[in-house]
Parts: C-alpha cells; structure tokens; sequence
C-alpha cells in the first residue's frame, strides 16, 4: 500500500473543501483503485442502474447548491446513463462524473472494457469533458471540471481516469476561487427598463434559472412593482415563482401559436433564465404577439444566440433582476384577476387522475416536496397542485423518461425531514424502478404515487393530435406495481376504487420510510396540445 500523496489523495482532499463527499455511483472494475482507503467521511450512494446514479445526484445538487459527485463505470456505464446526463444538461444540474478506464499501458491494444474516445462520447450533452495525457494532471483536470460545472450556465461535466492513475503520486490541488456572477450590459438593463416603464401591458415569463440562482423573491418584486403578470416557460424543470400569487398564470404550452395566444394583448415580454421558448410539437405562427417587444435575459450564449426573438441581455439572472429594480419604477396598472379554481373532480369509477391529484392536494405536508412525472397529465397536475415555495416543486425540463424517481432519492437524501412526494407514471417508472431499492436501504421519507393508465399516455394524446388512433407499443399490461415494489423493499398498495384514494394516500403520507400507491385511472382520449387550455 502506498505512503505518498497519490492522484486519490488530491481529488478526494479537493472533494472535502468542496463539499462533495457523496458519490452517487454503479462501480465496476476499472473504478475499484479509486476506492482503495475509501474516506470514512465519504459515502457511497449505490444505484442499481446508472440513470438512478444520476439522476439521483441531480436531485441531490438541486438540493445543496452545488455539484454532485457521480461514479461511472467505462464506457458501457456512461452509455447506460447518458438519457440521465442530456436531462441534467438541459436542465442546467451541475455534477462531476468520474467514469473508469482501462490500465494506460493496455490501451494501445483496445482492451476488453476500454473506453474508445472517452472524451467525446458523452458529448454534446456535458459542458467539458477531458481524459489527461498524464496520471499527475488528473488532480488539476477534476478541479477544473468542478469549477467549469459550477459555472453559470451550470450543468454536468466528465473525466476519464485510467484505472492505474490513482495509485500515482501527485500534489495538491492549490486552493483558490471563482467568482461566476456578472451583470448585464448597462445600456441593455436599461433598455429594458425603459420598456417596461412605458408599457402599457408587460408580462414576465420565467424558467428554472430564477430558482436555481435563488432569485425568486427579486422576482416577484419585480413583477410587484411592473404590475406584470407570469407565467412559467414551457416544460420549465422547476417553478420559479409561488403559484399561489394572485400575478400568477400559469404554464406556458409548448407549442408556437397556443403560446402566442396565451401572451395576446401583451406589448413587453420579460423572459428570465429561460429558453425563447421551447416546443414540443411544430406550429406555425408568430413566436410572440404581432407587435410585442421582447427581452430576454439568461447566462447562457448558446442560448442568447438562437433565440428567434427579441433583445437578449446576457447576465446571471439575479444580478440582472437586482439591477432591473434599480430602474423599473412602480406602476398603477389594474392587476388580473386571479386564476378560476376548477370544480372538483367525481368520485366515480373508474378513477380520474385528477382526483388523486385533488386528494394528494389537501392531504400534502407544508414542507413537503413534489418531484413529478406524469406527461400525460401534466396540464391538469399544475392547475390542480399549486407550488408556492421555492424548491417545493422538480420534474424534468427534457423529455428522457425515468428521471423524476431517482431525482427524489437524491432529494430526499439531502432531506431535514420533509416528504418526498413522486407522482409517476406506469410507462415513466419503469425506466428506472430499481431506484426503490436504494429508498429502502437508506429508509427515505419518501411516497411515490404511480397513476397507471395502461401505457404511455402522452405518445397516445400526440398521436391522436395528427389523426392516428392506433399506435404499436403504447400499451403496458400485466404489470403489478405494487408486487414489484414488494421485491425491492418497498411496502405499497394498489387502489382500484376511487372511494379508496384518501385513505391510500392518508396511510402512504404518514409511513415511516418509503411507500408506494399504485392508482388505476381513466385513459384520457384527448389530444395533447390540441386546444389552449382555458383556466
């Protein structure tokens, strides 16, 4: 066993000053030196499949603030996880992954479990990505992979470490810091401000980057003093303003002209640490109102630079919001009215998904924390479930199934108590199921409601917005999820009865450690996008 500082000692110092000392990890052979005297003050996080890995350091990053340290193995384990990595990419998550590689001396001869080009396999869904020339620059590379991760815009980076490495000498990684906020051009906060001061109806819309720079309460502020109505952007991963606000509006589709339609009699658009915008299906049609002025203002070029529309400012948003309330003066404009709340839904069979969503909303802890993944049902779950505190709410911003499960075990392994709550559903958890079992072993307050509609609900409602009734492998039979719970550790109960769902939801809220509900519900017939929704 070696005496000296090694590459181990370095990365894993650096990791203690930078508070990653949880790996979330599926190991394999060409990772094992990297664990050789693995720090008592570290811990191992297993996932039984890679998307859980990942997904469960992305759950855990949003919940710390900071990046999270994940443990792959060569390249067939990065392959497994790279739906989870685009996820995290495109919802902005910042975490390390450390992938195996084979011995250097073996490489030449394209060794069983080698990686070929480990740099650029997982790109372009990671900001960075590197495997060193040399086993004594790995400790500088994973510095300045956490520091490119940590950057605005933040999001996942990689490293390939031959298995050999480890064991090498090397030095410390020098302390020092980076300081990833800046400020907008001054001539375009103020632009914008101008705008908004003279409109006659500005709007704001936000995205997940207002949450993830804790920049809500400058936000609503903001909207405060313009008068100014928000909404959401389309298919946003986190909420960014309290849903109970009487300024609140709602989600914005994720279609071209409902999106339009929705911001119809506006003559400023505000887009905050969002997309210009994101759709799901082609629409033509103006991206916003015939005579509207946009401004745009997030921390990502790439962004700045293909957004069809309007002036955007680049700036983290909380300084850019902080310097907009320094020149937006208050306005007397008549606020809108608050949103209609819907009529309850019927107690009847068979089950109407939002029924559970109604039950789940009044039965739902104060601090508890909503982690959704339900496509299908997604429109009616947010104009049923509002979320009025900031990191209350989490789902995917993309569209890789199988991350919302494994996203709140890692959110709920950084939990002071509150409940992790899972909506899911039957098509969405079975992507990445085996993250139960690490909820178990590590008894997490956790509920996980699975609405089982027979298949895959919004393949369906897409389908049926182009005219095709019947579409091959939409449909999932025979599946008892409960069973399957059973198997992993997880104790649950099905629920074929609609007199049946407040009690089922009462005994899984108040279970001691993880509990799933399985609820069998109506297929909805409807199109998805077909028609703006009305609330």
């Amino acid at each position: 066993m070696t005496t000296e500082f090694t590459v181990r000692d370095a990365v894993f110092d650096f990791c203690r000053r930078t508070g990653m000392t949880t790996v979330f990890g599926n190991p394999g052979s060409t990772e094992l030196r990297m664990f050789r005297d693995f720090p008592a003050d570290f811990d191992y996080v297993l996932g039984l499949q890679e998307i859980v890995a990942v997904g469960a350091a992305a759950g855990h990053a949003l919940a710390k603030g900071t990046a999270a340290l994940v443990n792959l193995h060569s390249a067939g384990g990065v392959g497994h996880a790279l739906g989870a990595v685009f996820n995290a990419y495109r919802d902005r998550i910042p975490m390390v992954i450390v992938a195996g590689q084979q011995t250097r001396a073996m490489l030449p001869t394209r060794p069983f479990l080698g990686a070929d080009e480990p740099e650029t396999f997982p790109r372009p869904y990671v900001k960075w990505s590197r495997q060193t020339a040399r086993a004594e620059d790995v400790p500088a590379a994973f510095a300045e992979a956490y520091r490119v991760a940590m950057t605005p815009p933040r999001g996942p980076v990689f490293l390939s470490v031959p298995e050999d490495d480890w064991d090498q000498p090397a030095e410390p990684i020098p302390h020092r810091e980076v300081r990833t906020a800046f400020a907008p051009d001054p001539a375009g906060l103020r632009e914008t401000a101008e705008a908004l001061n003279g409109a006659e109806s500005p709007v704001i819309v936000v995205g997940h980057g207002v949450e993830d720079e804790d920049a809500t309460s400058l936000v609503v502020e903001l909207a405060e003093r313009a008068c100014a109505p928000v909404w959401i952007s389309p298919l946003s991963g986190r909420s960014g303003f309290p849903e109970d606000h009487a300024l609140f509006q709602g989600f914005l589709p994720p279609v071209r002209d409902h999106l339009a339609a929705r911001l119809e009699g506006h003559d400023v658009v505000l887009v905050l640490g969002a997309p210009v915008f994101n759709y799901h299906v082609h629409s033509e049609g103006p991206y916003i109102p015939e005579g509207a002025r946009l401004f745009h203002f997030d921390c990502d070029p790439s962004q700045t630079a293909w957004a069809p529309v309007g002036t955007s400012v680049l700036t983290t948003v909380r300084a850019g919001v902080a310097g907009l309330l320094e020149l937006v003066e208050k306005a007397d404009r008549p606020v809108p009215g608050p949103r209609e709340r819907l009529s309850p839904p019927q107690v009847s069979d068979p089950i109407d998904a939002a029924l559970v969503i109604e039950s789940l909303r009044e039965r739902l802890p104060e601090d508890a924390v909503v982690v959704e993944e339900i496509p299908s049902h997604r429109d009616m779950f947010h104009a049923r479930l509002p979320f009025g505190r900031p990191g209350s709410f989490l789902t995917m911003g993309s569209g890789v199934l199988g991350w919302s499960l494994p996203m709140g075990v890692g959110r709920a392994l950084a939990s002071s108590g509150e409940r992790i709550v899972c909506v899911l559903g039957d098509g969405a958890i079975m992507y990445s199921v085996q993250a139960l079992w690490t909820a178990v072993q590590r008894r997490l307050p956790m509920t996980v409601i699975v609405l089982d509609n027979g298949g895959y609900g919004a393949i369906r409602g897409l389908g049926r917005r182009i005219g095709l009734d019947s579409i091959p492998g939409a449909d999932i039979s025979g599946i008892d999820f409960v069973t399957l719970a059973r198997g992993l550790g997880c104790p649950g109960r099905a629920v074929a009865g609609a007199a049946d769902v407040d009690a089922a939801l009462e005994e899984a809220l108040g279970h001691d450690g993880p509990f799933i509900v399985s609820v069998r519900v109506a297929a909805d017939n409807a199109a998805m996008y077909d028609e703006p929704e009305v609330l």
